[in-house]
């Protein structure tokens, strides 16, 4: 029985799972967690990383592994190959401003006809630019910049920072994939080359950036393992759930995303859809909102209800829930891109205003939010036939029951499992394979 090793570095924590590589069972786990913050020394994943794999027993008996991760982040190296400082993450908005001079200078329309995308305070190209204007000192020492993942990886494999002085040249050992690297807002997943104009515009000068290998390529690690291109984290999770061309992710967590297997590229001026690539050679165009299951959270604390309750509530109503209507933009929203909006209840009347029809206006609500994400997929001719539900939200029966109706397409929920992490573990057993 050959093992493999897949790896989910996520925001908040390090799962490890320990498959066989030929039936795809999980034969082990580990797990680590991460510190808070948006901040983040890259050093904290490598001890969560190493803990995790103990916590699993180890990879002594492992023949492949591969690691998917958190997209955006900002690992920034020396020439040492050592961390310059605490890495920016995904959700660390200080580039905002950053990202409003880089569509100023090159045009949103340029910008998402090179790479995909049209900068946010998410992506890499925004904090390098953050970096180089506040501070330059950093900036000037930056000899490579790599993701979350690539880092990983490279340290997994026996790399590291160089005790002596001068250029270590590990740093041309530096590896991705093309999903994260098309997260990045430097690279362009049509032609799947680095825009190094656009990498100087940001950081201020050129810079190593890790090789992207292709969704059958592979590496070695310094026991001869042979390790696989890694994935962003959602790329990883359609990997992990088996998504094809014509399915679309619902991902009902904290925050809601929608991504979608497409044969071509997408080009979005406005910025509502992310042209992403996925790590099987095609694209994964995707949208973000803010709000998806702490909508269902908060409803069930108004009500005073747990979450079962919540959609027995939600289920004894009717469809529309006589008229009463939740737009829930508790926080905001990003799609649309309304970032001072609020939550509005409407359709209160005598009759309408019921614990039963506020249960399903909220969920209601929540999956129509999560509906435009599918609709700005339409209109760009992004094939949709069929909804794969992952995601907390998506164990709550009302939401299974109910989202057929507001989507428009049938749905399927998988079971709950650590997609991303075994979305890895395919892409090991995969490269172990084809070695």
């Amino acid at each position: 029985m050959a093992l493999v090793m897949g790896v989910d570095s996520s925001t908040q924590s390090c799962k490890v799972v320990i498959v066989d590589a030929d039936s795809g069972a999980i034969v082990r786990t580990g797990r680590a967690s991460h510190p808070e913050g948006t901040s983040v020394a890259p050093e904290a994943w490598w001890d969560a990383l190493r803990a995790a794999i103990s916590d699993a027993g180890g990879m002594a008996d492992v023949e492949a592994w591969a690691i998917g991760g958190q997209q955006h982040g900002m690992v920034a190296l020396d020439e040492s190959g050592a961390v310059v400082r605490d890495a920016l993450l995904w959700n660390d908005t200080r580039s905002a401003g950053a990202a409003a001079d880089l569509i100023a200078e090159f045009g949103a329309s340029e910008l998402a006809r090179r790479t995909g995308l049209v900068p946010v305070a998410s992506f890499t190209i925004t904090k390098l630019r953050w970096l180089r204007d506040a501070e330059p000192d950093n900036a000037a020492r930056v000899a490579a910049v790599a993701l979350p993942h690539d880092w990983l990886a490279w340290r997994l494999r026996g790399f590291g920072p160089s005790s002596e002085s001068g250029r270590n040249p590990a740093l041309d050992e530096l590896v991705t994939d093309r999903s994260d690297a098309s997260g990045t807002g430097y690279w362009n997943p049509e032609t799947g080359e680095y825009d190094r104009e656009l990498l100087i515009a940001a950081l201020g000068h050129d810079a190593i950036l890790p090789r992207v290998l292709g969704a059958a390529e592979s590496v070695t690690d310094a026991d001869g393992r042979r390790v696989g291109p890694g994935a962003g984290d959602n790329a990883g999770a359609a990997l992990g759930v088996g998504a094809q061309t014509g399915d679309v992710v619902v991902s009902i967590g904290t925050s809601g995303t929608v991504f979608a297997i497409s044969e071509h590229a997408v080009h979005d001026s406005t910025g509502t859809i992310a042209g992403f690539a996925d790590a099987d050679g095609r694209f994964l165009p995707l949208v973000a909102t803010l709000n998806a299951a702490r909508v269902l959270d908060a409803i069930a604390r108004l009500l005073g209800v747990d979450h079962d309750e919540l959609s027995r509530l939600a289920l004894s109503a009717p469809a529309g829930a006589d008229g009463l209507s939740l737009q829930p933009y508790f926080e905001g929203e990003r799609t649309p891109n309304l970032p001072d909006a609020t939550a509005t209840l409407s359709g209160m009347t005598l009759a309408s205003t019921t614990r039963e029809n506020l249960a399903r206006a909220a969920v209601e609500g929540m999956l129509s939010g999560l509906g435009a994400g599918l609709d700005a997929l339409r209109e760009q001719g992004v094939r949709l036939d069929r909804a794969l539900l992952i995601g907390g939200g998506a164990q709550s029966q009302a939401v299974r029951e109910i989202a057929p109706a507001v989507l428009g397409i049938p749905v399927e929920v998988p079971e709950p499992a650590e997609y991303v992490a075994l979305g890895a573990a395919r892409q090991a057993a995969s490269v172990l394979s084809a070695a």
